[in-house]
């Protein structure tokens, strides 16, 4: 095996630093306006339209086999939504905010300004390689901030065609696309960014925070967990087996948000299992040969997989799994079948990480308070899927468990809301992007008061008389 050689990381980093340089000083030379921010969305919103089929392409290429209808759904259609959503609100984002100021300091007036912090960085995952990457850069761009962008590595036909993409949207002193293995993105991570977006496991994520922490570079981490789905004891299982299937098998089961276990009633457990597989067939009658079903990503991810469940199988876990009969597996295609392991202990590999892949552990439980219990001892998730009818045991379900996001009785649809920010709590992330919340996490607001001619403040000048006296004392009663 060939060794890297040292001074290849050493100009990575000396070109790493130089493009930050380059940025930093476009910013303190002019801050883009209202104006500038528009059209260099709408430029966007044309590239995206203009690359959307080959960005299919390189992204079906580099899985071995992606839906098409998955990449145009989660990667395009949410992306382009996101382009719009900041065009229609950019001036009403902008616009200064009006704070009202104390009786004491009247008549001064407060106001809250929206300013670009400056050159933003942005490290994407493999997963969603299209949306996760262009998404903050939406945000970024309409907070009129400078973007240093790292995709992912494990996708390189898609992060080539970012590359090529944003180069012909934004200028080298507006937009660099940074692409390298692990090093190239250790170093970028310890540029001195005025934030640091990253996206990606909860392990990397703390190498990443203590990375920007010596410039104290302020950090967003979206990271993952074991996000739990809830199925209340009255609640129709077919139908929460048939949402739970869909935001399970989708993308194969490799999303960050994915249901990645089930708490069900113990005497309905084997029957959610049946329903279950049963509404994985119906999605997907074959497997081997069918463009519908994505694959796992590459081969290092599927051995974990496989990995995890031999451990299941190891401890004497019910396994059951859909695979269509006379199937086999096209050489090269990674995939794993859709499945169902029942009870597993807590100790086992399942159970201990984010699956981030189709495999999905069913926990009993007696009471609905055990099953809160039960997650509440966990690390807050990064999603919650409560399955319930019962607006009042629903109330208290929600008052309970602390996620970065919920969706009642289906799954995954939270993440496409516009309105509705994005972010996780704990070890699932921190801070939050995705529209308004993104202009936001990209903006200092900053507070402004303005003093009037006239001023009662002049009252507490020294030397202190009676009448400040009696003031204090009045203010103070």
């Amino acid at each position: 095996m060939d060794s890297k050689d040292p001074q290849d990381t050493v100009t990575a980093m000396t070109d790493l630093r130089s493009s930050f340089d380059r940025l930093r000083a476009a910013q303190l030379k002019h801050i883009p306006d209202q104006r500038e921010r528009l059209y260099s969305l709408k430029r966007l919103g044309e590239a995206v339209q203009h690359y959307k089929e080959e960005v299919v392409t390189a992204i079906n290429a580099d899985f071995g086999r992606r839906s098409p209808v998955e990449t145009m759904v989660a990667d395009v259609m949410v992306t382009l939504g996101e382009i719009k959503h900041a065009e229609k609100n950019l001036r009403r984002w902008m616009k200064p905010k009006s704070r009202p100021i104390g009786m004491t300091f009247q008549p001064a007036s407060g106001e809250l300004r929206f300013l670009p912090l400056g050159v933003v960085g942005i490290v994407a995952p493999w997963n969603y390689p299209f949306q996760l990457a262009v998404i903050p850069l939406i945000n970024a761009i309409a907070a009129g901030n400078r973007v240093m962008l790292k995709p992912s590595e494990f996708t390189p036909r898609l992060s080539a065609l970012l590359q090529k993409m944003l180069s012909e949207v934004f200028g080298a002193d507006e937009v660099v696309v940074v692409q390298g293995d692990a090093d190239v993105g250790a170093a970028f991570t310890s540029l001195p960014f005025d934030h640091l977006l990253f996206t990606g496991s909860t392990a990397v994520g703390r190498h990443v925070m203590a990375a920007a922490a010596p410039n104290l570079t302020p950090v967003t981490l979206e990271l993952g967990g074991k996000s739990p789905a809830l199925i209340a004891p009255d609640y129709p299982l077919e139908h929460a087996a048939e949402r739970i299937a869909t935001g399970k098998c989708f993308n194969a089961g490799q999303t960050c948000v994915a249901p990645d276990y089930v708490l069900v009633p113990r005497e309905k457990r084997d029957e959610f299992a049946k329903l279950y597989l049963a509404a994985v067939k119906k999605r997907y009658p074959n497997v081997a040969n069918n463009p519908d079903a994505t694959a796992v990503v590459n081969s290092r991810q599927a051995n974990r997989l496989r990995e995890w469940l031999e451990d299941a199988r190891q401890r004497g876990v019910v396994i059951q799994q859909y695979i269509p009969e006379g199937e086999t597996n096209p050489e090269g295609l990674e995939i794993i079948p859709s499945t169902v392991l029942l009870d597993p202990p807590d100790d086992s590999m399942v159970m201990q990480q984010e699956i981030f892949g189709p495999l999905l552990p069913l926990k009993s439980y007696d009471t609905h308070q055990q099953a809160l219990d039960y997650i509440l001892q966990r690390d807050r998730p990064l999603a919650f899927y409560p399955f319930d009818r019962d607006n009042a045991r629903l109330d208290k379900t929600l008052d309970t468990i602390i996620a970065g996001s919920v969706c009642v009785n289906d799954t995954l649809i939270q993440f496409g809301q516009h309105e509705l920010p994005i972010g996780g709590v704990g070890a699932s992330g921190m801070g939050h992007y995705h529209g308004h919340a993104g202009f936001l996490t990209f903006s200092k607001a900053m507070p402004v008061m303005y003093q009037s001619r006239f001023s009662g403040v002049s009252l507490f000048d020294p030397p202190y008389g009676k009448l400040a006296n009696w003031l204090v004392k009045f203010l103070t009663r």
